[in-house]
């Protein structure tokens, strides 16, 4: 079995997996590397000697330098949440192709709102120009997801839509490292905090551009009533005619999932906010959104956004040695999830890898917080490292490895994949507003958590991570594998640890049933298409 085929929920052609499914999820995951650079770039910026004399940040106290930080961070998480949320009505009209492209439009804006602050005009460009850029990145967190799993073959769809997430680590990788570069090597005037947020433009153009060639999902045409459209981009992605028998079983499934869920919840934009009566649908909701508190509770955003606190709390000094510090965190992060995205996620399963990752990264949480407390490094300075601090940031880079290639991708990936046709807009709307309401929570307190309680932080996000393991064993089941349309038979299984296998099992027999009845089915023959997918829901 090659590195690009994996265990399969039914008989799938190789040319499936060609380089247009690739591509098209890798061009929608530049919105990411928007995502990722926003969220990486703007700590260090912040803490560059050129940006803090433009704002004169030496002539204000602790506190207020921290309130500024802070209300910097948070603005961009509150324009994301919004964001989220308006992505719903954009894709319920337009489509998932043409609001990425108005989305990526807002951002640009913001984005170069930003390059017009001055000592002058003060902080309210930034400020605006945050929100805007906000707005664009909650709508693409929103919308890029669900894009990809829609035209994801089941086998490789954790690793598809783990392109987004390696989008997002290369993204904060880069915003990592230009602070260090440009503290380095440019001179501390105005255009050295200029180019961190000019830098911005790059992934966003190259989205935009990329926009206007990536296919409409092909299931958003179908269950909107453009199924000849639709049925030709899906051809076009699998690079398949369209009586083939895999092309058929797949669009059979597409409208057994749109027919019964019009005739169970209904068609147009509120139709999916009346299904939220429906117990099954609000159990997903719920989940999805719980899954990005535990996200949070780790405590990867509070290190994403000020990592230069983090890292000083660790006994750190220096502006360039926390660059560097920072920088090879983001090496770190990257460089695991490729081995997530290529292996991990589509082998070892949604599951493990969160419950396994939250057992080490706690443990990792606790030891640095014993070494805080009792070492006190931030009022204990020393001229080098002692070893226990050596230790200490040891076991953040093991936190690391165990917090990657589990909740830092993971949660995306689930919300992309457990809801149906029609409310999977809504959900991953409700879902994406959920990570980033919580992620304004923690950009936006951090800073006055570390001033009050120091070491505490650290036994917060630690008691947090064991939490979720007994969250997502007992109430999150494994859906690697399971086509989309079967979810709904996936979490109806009881008990969630044992539904996975079950659901496997049964989906290989009904296809197994179905190809027998359905060879020389022709989905361009309407009588012929409509037997076979007769056949396809009577099984």
């Amino acid at each position: 079995m090659g590195l690009l085929t994996l265990k399969e929920d039914r008989p799938t052609p190789k040319t499936v997996y060609n380089w247009r499914v690739y591509a098209s999820a890798s061009v929608a995951s530049f919105a990411s590397c928007m995502i990722g650079y926003d969220s990486a770039f703007i700590g260090t910026t912040l803490a560059l000697p050129s940006f803090k004399n433009e704002f004169q940040f030496d002539s204000l106290s602790t506190d207020e330098q921290a309130l500024i930080s802070a209300n910097i961070v948070s603005l961009y998480q509150a324009g994301a949440f919004f964001g989220s949320l308006f992505a719903y009505g954009s894709t319920h009209y337009l489509g998932r192709r043409k609001s990425l492209v108005v989305f990526v439009a807002i951002f640009i804006l913001g984005a170069g709102l930003m390059l017009g602050a001055t000592r002058e005009r003060g902080l309210g460009l930034i400020y605006g120009g945050r929100v805007l850029a906000g707005i664009g990145i909650g709508a693409a967190s929103m919308i890029v997801p669900i894009y990809i799993s829609e035209l994801s073959p089941p086998a490789v769809r954790g690793r598809l839509v783990g392109l987004y997430e390696l989008g997002w680590q290369i993204g904060g990788l880069v915003g990592f490292w230009i602070n260090y570069g440009v503290n380095l090597h440019v001179p501390p005037t105005r255009t050295q905090w200029l180019i961190p947020f000019a830098v911005q433009l790059i992934p966003a153009g190259m989205l935009f551009v990329g926009a206007l060639w990536i296919k409409e999902s092909p299931r958003w045409l179908i269950s909107n009533g453009k199924r000849q459209q639709g049925i030709e981009n899906l051809c076009w992605i699998r690079n398949l005619p369209p009586n083939d028998l895999y092309i058929v079983e797949e669009v059979g499934f597409i409208d057994e999932g749109v027919e019964r869920y019009r005739q169970e919840v209904g068609a147009g934009f509120w139709k999916p906010f009346a299904s939220l009566k429906i117990r099954r649908v609000q159990w997903r909701f719920f989940l999805g959104s719980a899954l990005f508190f535990w996200q949070n509770g780790s405590g990867i955003n509070a290190i994403n956004y000020y990592s230069p606190t983090v890292f000083s709390s660790l006994g750190i000094r220096g502006t360039n040695t926390g660059f560097l510090t920072t920088g090879l965190f983001g090496v770190v992060k990257t460089a695991l999830t490729i081995l997530w995205l290529l292996y991990l996620i589509d082998h070892l399963g949604r599951r493990n890898l969160l419950i396994y990752g939250a057992l080490g990264g706690s443990v990792c949480m606790w030891i640095i917080g014993v070494y805080i407390k009792i070492a006190d490094p931030a009022n204990s300075p020393t001229d080098t490292i002692p070893p226990a601090g050596i230790a200490a940031i040891f076991f953040f880079y093991l936190w690391t490895a165990f917090y990657t290639p589990s909740w830092n991708g993971t949660p995306w990936v689930l919300n992309s994949e457990i809801f149906d046709q029609n409310t999977r807009s809504l959900g991953q709307a409700s879902a994406a507003a959920s990570n980033w309401f919580w992620n304004f929570l923690v950009s936006r307190f951090t800073p006055q958590l570390f001033n009050k309680l120091g070491y505490g932080v650290y036994f917060f996000f630690a008691s947090l991570m064991i939490l979720s393991i007994v969250f997502v064993f007992f109430l999150v089941p494994e859906t690697k594998g399971i086509p989309l349309e079967a979810m709904d038979r996936l979490f109806a299984e009881r008990p969630p640890w044992k539904a996975h296998g079950k659901v496997m099992e049964d989906l290989h027999v009904q296809d197994e049933e179905w190809r027998r009845n359905a060879e020389g089915a022709d989905l361009f023959h309407e009588e012929k298409a409509d037997t076979a997918v007769d056949q396809r829901e009577t099984i």
